[in-house]
């Protein structure tokens, strides 16, 4: 019998000096992604990460070649305090659908126009032995810390 062991979630939480409608906006725009931070391999380059702002929409890169590569889905689309994504990119940063782990975003106001941002990334054990990879690469400092940092200078900007 296999046992599936529980990996622990990655969380972080920030203060962001706009507004929750703001920074949901900001944020679920993906314009301030590193466009190398993309499933694409070479050519095409990475142009834009898309939302489809509903549940059960997709979420996206589209490639400069108007090639398109599937990151996952909209779980939850509750604007402007929380967005829910199915990730189904798995430990070796390859899209796979077999799977999901879930990305949960929070956006709570706080005094003087601020906003919290909570976000929890969640379920590695669902893609089995690529899961504790998975989970090293989104809690590296170059994953959602460093991802989060530049959320921040577009929501500020």
């Amino acid at each position: 019998m296999t046992r599936t062991i529980a990996l622990a979630p990655v969380r972080r939480s920030l203060l962001v000096k706009v507004r929750p409608e703001h920074a949901f906006k900001v944020f679920t725009s993906y314009s301030w992604w590193p466009k190398e931070h993309s499933l694409f391999r070479g050519n095409p380059k990475q142009k834009s990460v898309v939302i489809e702002p509903r549940v059960g929409g997709r979420w996206y890169e589209k490639g400069e070649d108007g090639r398109e590569c599937d990151w996952g889905k909209v779980l939850a689309w509750e604007p402007p305090g929380r967005l829910l994504l199915a990730w189904q990119i798995n430990g070796k940063f390859e899209y796979d659908p077999s799977a999901a782990t879930e990305v949960e975003i929070t956006f709570a106001p706080e005094a003087s126009g601020m906003t919290r941002v909570n976000l929890e990334h969640r379920y590695f054990e669902r893609f089995g032995e690529t899961g504790a990879a998975l989970r090293a690469g989104v809690d590296d400092p170059a994953g959602w810390s460093g991802l989060l940092k530049l959320f921040v200078g577009a929501a500020e900007a």
